[in-house]
């Protein structure tokens, strides 16, 4: 490979790069009113979060949303609609009106008509706070508005809301799941006397919300208004999902949650909220330039990580479908042509979990440091081992276990996945059959995690009981072919090649996470695990291959027959499992592969512009990920009603806003700067020549890297610890 010089600048010990681009540039500013909730900003604490607009009439609206706010159906339920109107309202004819999203510090900001409101969800408790400030003394009414009303249609599994009556000033409403589908996942696939001795996460949970404010009486139990009135107002929207036995100890419990964060000062949770800001902003960065298309890119990236943050730190995964920010499913009738609201609890593909969908937004929180945000997904998984163990027992008679693509949290297939009368063990759906490989990225995730954090107790807890659990089900559920190597079939290559055998992405997943594992330190495992592990990657097939002309590429599998969707598992072993990259050798295999691949395309969940950066295809890569980041929906339906924020992006495949664009948007960026591999950082392995950049993003051994890119070179860069600058190799344009 050739080596190219490094232009390094001269600086002092802890000193950052020149840091010219600053983030309120890329604040989202709205100088007019919107229509609808179409018009929504989205805001969060990482699991509370809202969709706030101001309408023409110069109402303040928001959506409210929580990350564990499930109904019995396992559909993610709003919790509450929120209407404030002063009688001076914040649009007036010939008065200037601003709504910003103020990034640094994690606020909605309006101004209009001389008053000033701030909108900002307490990024350490689970209350919203509303401050209004006028020139003058004005009235306020704040309105719970429900949809979930009986005699109103309602999707998800919801019911009516529970109103309560008007106590203490304050407006109190809830959710409450008398059901659950819990027992019929268990019933439908032959586990049914098993359900008892796990926990049913659905029954009783209930979720709703408290609203109240100082100068701020009942008027009854669905309005608030001002006793007087004031120049100075704070609305507080306390909220609160909890399993209780009865409805009472939810109310207990929602008032003594109140009366803890009321006892606070406002004043010094919010220095701790704009701390947390702080903080987040910090921990990395990338700003592109050098053309009208690269602040855009830089645009997507900064507000597709202000999205994830908003949605990251609740009690589940973040949702691939919409997130938290799903507002008033529009959906055109494709026979009558009839648009039909059904309301913002209604998703596409509704509450379980697809795998391939949701991982895409944690990988690049790998390398911008978020690694608080991945708590979620390792804790949905670890928890599910001791049923999946059970289902592998119940189902095959061996040990181990196997993660479906679409899964209930608990672990299980939907119940329509599976089939309601399946006899056997299989899910009756043909794209979920054998589509069972997602533990080998999960697992490789992890093991990415622990390189970058060194946590030892979480590679002890959740690595590798995870990790070790899915190797030995491969390990004792494919028979050997006479080579002795392992012969997967029947399988899938993902959704696509439904008749497969030896399929690229389990072959791919087999051998990265084998040498994933044994890389691991050998006081974090048994040794008659280590030795598991090192006989079966012995007994691993090939990554499967064709050739012709002298010209070698990766195919879907030995075998592959039956197309039926438009996946390229071929280039699983470029991206996730990184067995070619442009830092590796054979790359002209996986490169061949790319130019030969079936569908030729961005958007959603395709990985096309990860694949290209990864391989050194940096015309190619640049053109995708420009394609993303200015292209909400290059893809699939389109919305009824296009989003006003740039970054609700979608429908695309699934639905909006949609997760998995804005998140291959960000992982290609970053593989199209860093591509850490082995003890090697290499820099700029798909990087355009007339783009610049500044960036800060994190790597293996807890190891920070800032750079500033000019015309195709590393004109300053910063390595922390000063040991790992080493390591540090410059693939690109120098």
């Amino acid at each position: 490979m050739k080596k190219y010089r490094i232009i390094l600048a001269v600086m002092a010990a802890g000193v950052s790069p020149l840091l010219a681009a600053t983030l309120d540039k890329y604040d989202v500013v709205w100088d007019s009113p919107s229509e609808n909730c179409h018009g929504s900003m989205p805001i969060g604490n990482g699991d509370l979060a809202a969709n706030v607009w101001v309408e023409p009439n110069g109402d303040l609206v928001f959506l409210l949303s929580k990350s564990d706010s499930w109904s019995a159906h396992q559909e993610l339920m709003k919790l509450g609609r929120i209407r404030v109107r002063l009688d001076k309202p914040l649009v007036a004819a010939n008065a200037k009106f601003e709504q910003r999203l103020d990034l640094d510090t994690g606020t909605i900001q309006i101004q209009g008509a001389g008053k000033t409101l701030q909108f900002w969800i307490d990024a350490n408790n689970p209350v919203v706070n509303v401050q209004i400030q006028g020139d003058e003394a004005y009235s306020a009414k704040v309105m719970l508005e429900t949809w979930r009303a009986a005699g109103k249609p309602m999707s998800g599994g919801a019911v009516p809301d529970v109103v309560l009556p008007a106590k203490d000033n304050s407006l109190r409403w809830y959710q409450r799941n008398v059901s659950s589908i819990f027992q019929s996942t268990f019933d439908t696939q032959h586990l049914g006397e098993s359900a008892s001795k796990y926990h049913d996460p659905l029954k009783h949970l209930t979720f709703g919300c408290v609203v109240s404010g100082e100068g701020l009486v009942s008027q009854d139990q669905s309005n608030l208004v001002t006793a007087a009135p004031t120049k100075s107002l704070n609305i507080q929207v306390h909220a609160l999902t909890a399993q209780t036995d009865t409805p009472d100890a939810w109310v207990q419990q929602i008032e003594a949650q109140q009366d803890s964060v009321e006892a606070k000062p406002l004043a010094q949770t919010r220095q701790a909220h704009d701390a947390y800001w702080k903080g987040f902003w910090s921990r990395s960065h990338i700003y592109v330039s050098g053309s009208p298309e690269a602040e855009q890119v830089t645009n997507a990236y900064v507000l597709q990580r202000w999205m994830q943050s908003c949605a990251g730190r609740g009690a589940y995964p973040i949702k691939f479908n919409g997130s938290l920010f799903t507002v008033d499913g529009l959906i055109r009738d494709h026979k009558t042509k009839e648009v039909r609201d059904h309301g913002p609890d209604w998703r596409q593909w509704g509450g379980p979990y697809w795998f391939q969908n949701t991982r895409l937004s944690y990988w690049p929180m790998l390398y911008s440091g978020d690694y608080a945000q991945m708590k979620s997904l390792w804790e949905m998984y670890r928890k599910a081992i001791p049923l999946l163990q059970e289902r592998t027992k119940t189902y095959f008679k061996h040990e181990g276990i196997y993660f479906s693509e679409t899964m209930h949290p608990w672990g299980l297939n939907r119940i329509v996945d599976f089939g309601r009368n399946n006899p056997g063990f299989i899910p009756q759906n043909p794209y979920m059959k054998y589509n069972w490989d997602c533990g080998f990225e999960l697992s490789l995730m992890m093991l990415d995690y622990y390189a970058h954090t060194g946590d030892q107790e979480f590679a002890k807890t959740t690595l590798i009981p995870i990790a070790d659990e899915v190797l030995k089900f491969y390990d004792q559920h494919y028979k050997r072919a006479e080579d002795g190597t392992v012969k997967i079939y029947p399988s899938m290559a993902l959704e696509t090649w439904q008749d497969t055998e030896n399929p690229l992405p389990v072959v791919a997943g087999l051998r990265s996470v084998l040498d994933g594992m044994l890389a691991l330190p050998a006081s974090l495992s048994s040794a008659a695990q280590r030795a598991n592990w090192q006989r079966f990657l012995g007994e691993i097939p090939p990554v499967p291959f064709a050739e012709e002309n002298g010209k070698k590429w990766l195919t879907p599998g030995k075998v592959f027959k039956d197309l039926k969707n438009s996946e390229t598992p071929e280039l699983y072993a470029v991206f996730p499992y990184r067995l070619y990259s442009v830092a590796q050798p054979d790359v002209e295999m996986a490169r061949e592969a790319y130019h030969r691949r079936r569908n030729k395309m961005t958007g959603g969940w395709r990985q096309d512009p990860i694949q290209a950066a990864m391989l050194g295809l940096t015309d190619e890569a640049k053109m995708l990920v420009v394609t993303n980041a200015t292209n909400r929906s290059p893809i699939g339906m389109k919305q009824i009603e296009e989003a006003r924020f740039p970054a609700i992006w979608g429908p695309n495949f699934d639905w909006l806003p949609d997760q998995c664009h804005g998140s291959v948007t960000m992982i290609a960026l970053q593989r199209m700067i860093m591509l850490p591999e082995g003890e090697k950082i290499h820099l700029l392995p798909a990087w355009p020549s007339d783009w610049n950049a500044e960036f800060k993003l994190n790597a293996p051994k807890n190891t920070v890297v800032e750079a500033k890119v000019e015309g195709g070179k590393v004109v300053e860069l910063k390595v922390t610890p000063e040991s790992r600058r080493k390591d540090v190799v410059i693939i690109g344009a120098q």
